[in-house]
C-alpha cells in the first residue's frame, strides 16, 4: 500500500478518534457546553470528513490520481482551518485565525470535487513494453 494512502487513513482516524473525546468532553464540560452549535458543527466536519479521509487513502491504493491526492491535502486543510479552529478558539480561546474558517470549509467542498474528478477522470493505459 502507498505511503501517502496510509497516511490518509491513519490521520483520518486519528481525527475521528479526536472528534469523538471532543464530542464526550462536551457532553461532560461546562466549557464545551457553551460551544453550542459552532462546536457542534465542528465535531459533525471533523467526524465526516475523518471518514473521508479513510476513504481518500483506500482509493489511493486503489490507484494513483493526483486529483485524490488533492482531495486528501484539502481534506486536512479543511481539518485544521475549520473543525481545529473552532475547537481551540472554543477551548483555549485561541481566536487569531478566526477569519480562516470559511477558507476551511471551501477547502472541504473542494476536497469532495476532487474526489468526484478523480473518480471520472480515465485511467491512463500503461505504455507499452518494446
Amino acid at each position: 500500500m502507498p505511503v501517502l494512502s496510509r497516511v490518509f487513513m491513519a490521520l483520518g482516524a486519528v481525527l475521528a478518534a479526536l472528534s469523538v473525546a471532543l464530542s464526550a468532553a462536551a457532553a461532560h464540560l461546562p466549557a464545551l457546553q457553551q460551544g453550542g452549535a459552532a462546536l457542534a458543527s465542528a465535531l459533525d466536519q471533523q467526524q465526516f470528513h475523518a471518514l473521508g479521509l479513510v476513504l481518500v487513502g483506500l482509493a489511493l491504493a486503489r490507484r494513483r490520481s493526483l486529483w485524490w491526492v488533492a482531495s486528501g491535502a484539502l481534506m486536512l486543510a479543511g481539518q485544521l482551518l475549520f473543525c481545529l479552529n473552532i475547537e481551540l478558539r472554543l477551548l483555549w480561546g485561541w481566536d487569531f485565525a478566526r477569519g480562516l474558517v470559511p477558507v476551511g470549509g471551501s477547502s472541504f467542498m473542494l476536497a469532495w470535487l476532487a474526489l468526484a474528478v478523480g473518480a471520472l477522470w480515465p485511467e491512463r493505459a500503461a505504455p507499452a513494453q518494446p
